[in-house]
């Protein structure tokens, strides 16, 4: 033990001497500060990778979008199903590859007005939708598209389309583009966001289904 008490300081290789005391205690502040520091860094990168977990949960579980897709529907089948009701010939065309529908149904609008409804994805994976107003009036189709304005006209499939583009609008939503005709005792409305090649086809498909009267 005196051996130990009367060894000398010990020589400090930066410094060629020992530290002075004062020397000695600002060596260990700083280690301390470091330490410290490093703590904080490590706290911090823990907390930041616990946040990115919370979030990836929460989008994995919690947040479900609304415009997830549909299993896709028999609309054919549907149509066939509802056509009692209806009293007449819905609209459910055959239509080329990649087109399917995500939803369909019979139901009771505007003005008490019977309506076949079918959503159609197209190739381009954008959405039209069907409406058939069974005996429908002006009125009833006006509100199907919420009274906007015709921008112009078209023949498809042996009748005379009224055109609503609004393309160019803020804010169009799933009335980017419509169309609406009547054929026998249906007002057919279209309007969607595909490009007018898809709406064509619909539009040339449904006018041939129901002139001839079958599915």
């Amino acid at each position: 033990m005196a051996a130990e008490l009367n060894r000398p300081p010990r020589i400090v290789a930066e410094l060629g001497r020992p530290e002075t005391p004062e020397e000695t205690a600002a060596r260990k502040a700083e280690n301390s500060r470091k330490h410290r520091a490093n703590q904080t860094l490590r706290n911090l990168v823990l907390a930041l990778l616990a946040s990115l977990a919370v979030v990836f949960v929460l989008v994995l579980v919690v947040v479900r979008p609304d415009g997830a897709p549909r299993a896709a529907v028999d609309y054919r089948a549907d149509a066939a199903a509802s056509e009692p009701q209806a009293g007449q010939v819905l609209a459910a065309p055959v239509l080329p590859a990649r087109w399917s529908a995500n939803d369909d149904g019979l139901t009771t609008g505007s003005d008490s007005v019977l309506a076949w409804k079918v959503g159609f994805i197209t190739p381009s994976d954008q959405y039209i939708g069907l409406v058939q107003g069974i005996d429908a009036n002006p009125t009833w189709v006006a509100n199907e598209l919420a009274n906007v304005r015709s921008t112009g006209s078209t023949s498809l499939g042996g009748h005379d389309w009224t055109v609503y583009d609004r393309r160019t609008d803020q804010d169009p939503g799933n009335y980017a583009y419509s169309l609406s005709t009547v054929i026998g005792s249906s007002s057919v409305v279209l309007h969607g966001t595909a490009p007018t090649t898809e709406f064509t086809t619909l539009a040339t498909a449904v006018a041939a289904q129901l002139d001839e009267g079958t599915r």
